[in-house]
């Protein structure tokens, strides 16, 4: 009997024998995990948690029951705290019955690549923090005033800073470090109103953290606040993920437990916290050096990390808590940096258009552009602005996780071992792929290439040369008329097409695309096209100048793949440019210039938030762009591709 895995974050997914372990299945499903001892239970380095619930999305009831009983072994290595929380060791533990299964950070093997690495910006250096030498006189009988207002007073002589306040943190250090420095301190005051850190004799570092809270990811960029350098990077997968892979399952998540929301914020905080170390300990700093955090995220991430009830946002008519810009403490958030550094929150412009889009817009300017610019960071929940210096227009459409190799049978998110370009030949139908980790093509290799699943952008080639070569038709039926032993029915008679064989994997199983993955992916591409198509009804336009990909996973498609497939609508290729995690970006940019703060906050007040499912053509667009590339529009820039595509999978219906 088999029962139903899923692993997290990674995303993958199957059917394991029942009494196989949870290491058995880690390594059938490609999922790596840690395992010094080579499964003897004497290292404990393959910890795992198990996720307890109903959990409707895989429509799995995953519960401690469904494995097997606590072994000595992990009673030795498993803290009792640990075993309060769900925690196992993989291979001293058999599966059941169906399980949701967390693989955390330190038990990872191969680990997951987060593409999101630093783009260059172009700011004015002004940041909310500043650092001000100041030599006082010592107190004296004659003038025995008080530490503080002695400060105050030689800022204001020395710098012309007036009426400043201190943080009550800082305060409690000062009379120490006023006479550690012999009078002679550096002050670090924060939007020319607070004293935020004291630190005796002269003192250059001035640091300050940009993340991007993303669904899926988290990144952080430690920056120079002085010069704009990116000092060090640190990025993991958003430890939330346990929780559910999308944004609305997570909603659903903090709705049906009481201490949903608690335990999401906790894991948020955590995670950063471990961001804010490994950046200052990259860059020779410490925690205490972070003087300054500007963060953005998606409104479910932005109001989870606050620790606000998300609920309202997945509800009609989806309101925010609030939409302006925040600052608040982060040692009141439970952030692990400087005691009186401030965390500045970028401002959201609905529902499901949070700050990370809003830290797309501060990076492009859209509202600067004379250009009709199509900006479309894509995501597990993919966000859309469309517009120039007159007029701005935003929507969400939920894409779901396809798109990060999550709902596909052997998908898998980036990481070494994943198949991230494939090759179709349109008349033999063979195959050649690349993984991530090898620099060679399938066919270039004489061992196995060891694949282990399919990552998003590798899921988008697979569609879009399947579709090249007749493989799948127009409406993404599989055409049973191909004469390749790679196009085959699985257990459950649907299609499917072997990308790689069994001998070609890690696995030590074929590697498919199914039917029910082309679907997947129809439902996504689907979602962000009708988006992007309404938002131009509503301009009153029929093309754009530019289109703008957002997003880490947005510089790892193919960008005449994602156009053959129907992502977006028709564009010059050259026009269509990706760059990077705008979001991190945009975060940045706010971090070395205060001012752009208040701009953001006046830009995210002129954007126009368009809610798809209530447009009248809603249904009937989604309809249309279910198809490749879809249904009626036209796409003259690949149109020698299209007319490429043997006649019976273009023409059939």
């Amino acid at each position: 009997m088999a029962h139903k895995v899923i692993f997290q974050p990674s995303g993958s997914r199957g059917d394991i024998e029942s009494g196989k372990t949870i290491l058995e299945a880690s390594r059938e499903l490609g999922v790596g995990i840690e395992s010094i001892c080579g499964g003897k239970g004497t290292c404990g380095k393959c910890r795992v948690v198990v996720q307890e619930g109903f959990f409707e999305k895989f429509g799995i009831h995953s519960k401690m029951e469904n494995l097997s009983p606590l072994t000595e072994a992990e009673k030795g290595k498993l803290k009792t705290g640990e075993i309060r929380e769900g925690y196992r060791l993989a291979c001293q533990t058999s599966i059941k019955g169906d399980v949701l299964l967390f693989v955390p950070e330190e038990s990872r093997s191969g680990g997951q690549i987060v593409r999101k690495a630093a783009g260059e910006v172009k700011v004015d250096i002004e940041p909310a923090v500043a650092k001000y030498y100041v030599e006082l006189e010592k107190a004296t009988l004659e003038d025995p005033t008080a530490d503080f207002e002695r400060l105050k007073a030689g800022l204001e002589k020395s710098h012309g800073l007036k009426d400043l306040a201190i943080d009550f943190m800082t305060l409690r250090t000062l009379p120490d470090v006023l006479r550690e420095g012999d009078w002679k301190v550096t002050v670090s005051v924060w939007m020319d109103r607070e004293i935020i850190r004291v630190e005796p004799g002269v003192k250059d570092t001035l640091a300050g953290l940009a993340i991007d809270v993303g669904t899926t990811t988290v990144v952080g960029y430690l920056t120079d606040l002085r010069t704009g350098e990116v000092l060090a990077i640190d990025s993991m997968m958003n430890p939330q993920v346990m929780y559910g892979e999308d944004v609305m399952a997570r909603i659903t998540y903090a709705m049906s437990h009481d201490d949903g929301l608690r335990k999401m914020n906790e894991a948020i905080i955590k995670g950063l916290n471990k961001i804010i170390e490994n950046t200052a300990k990259k860059a020779g700093l410490t925690a205490g050096d972070i003087l300054e955090i500007v963060l953005v995220g998606n409104t479910a991430m932005h109001h989870i990390f606050l620790g606000i009830n998300p609920e309202p946002v997945g509800l009609s008519p989806f309101p925010p808590s609030i939409s302006g810009s925040i600052d608040v403490k982060a040692r009141d958030l439970g952030l692990r940096a400087a005691p009186g550094a401030n965390v500045h929150v970028l401002p959201i412009e609905a529902g499901f258009v949070g700050a990370d889009n809003m830290g797309v817009v501060l990076a492009v300017e859209p509202y600067k552009s004379d250009e009709t610019l199509l900006i479309i960071d894509i995501g597990t929940n993919g966000e859309i602005v469309l517009g120039n210096r007159e007029r701005l227009l935003s929507t969400s459409c939920a894409t779901g996780p396809a798109f990060e190799g999550a709902q596909i049978k052997y998908g898998m998110r980036a990481a070494p071992g994943a198949i991230e370009r494939i090759r179709i030949d349109p008349k033999t139908k063979e195959v050649r792929f690349k993984v991530i980790g090898r620099e060679e093509w399938s066919d270039e290799l004489e061992e196995s290439p060891g694949a282990k699943g399919i990552c998003g952008s590798g899921i988008i080639e697979a569609i879009a040369e399947m579709f090249k070569a007749g493989v799948i038709r127009k409406n993404g039926t599989f055409n049973p008329e191909l004469e390749t032993k790679r196009l085959r029915k699985d257990e459950n008679g649907q299609y499917e097409f072997v990308i790689a064989w069994k001998d070609e994997t890690s696995i030590g199983k074929d590697i498919t695309v199914t039917l029910s993955d082309v679907r997947a992916m129809q439902l996504a591409k689907g979602a962000l096209y009708t988006g992007c198509k309404i938002l131009m009804k509503r301009m009153g336009i029929e093309e754009v100048d530019r289109v703008i990909l957002a997003g880490a996973f947005g510089s790892y498609i193919d960008r005449e793949a994602s156009m053959v497939i129907g992502m977006f609508p028709d564009c010059d290729l050259d026009k269509v440019v990706a760059i990077g995690n705008a979001a991190g970006d945009g975060a940045r940019i706010a971090l070395l210039n205060k001012d752009i703060r208040r701009e953001a906050n006046e830009v995210a007040k002129r954007i126009k938030y368009i809610e798809l499912t209530v447009d009248p053509d809603f249904q009937t667009e989604f309809m249309r762009a279910m198809h490749f590339p879809h249904m009626k529009d036209r796409f003259p820039h690949v149109e020698h591709i299209l007319e490429g595509i043997p006649v019976e999978a273009a023409q059939k219906r």
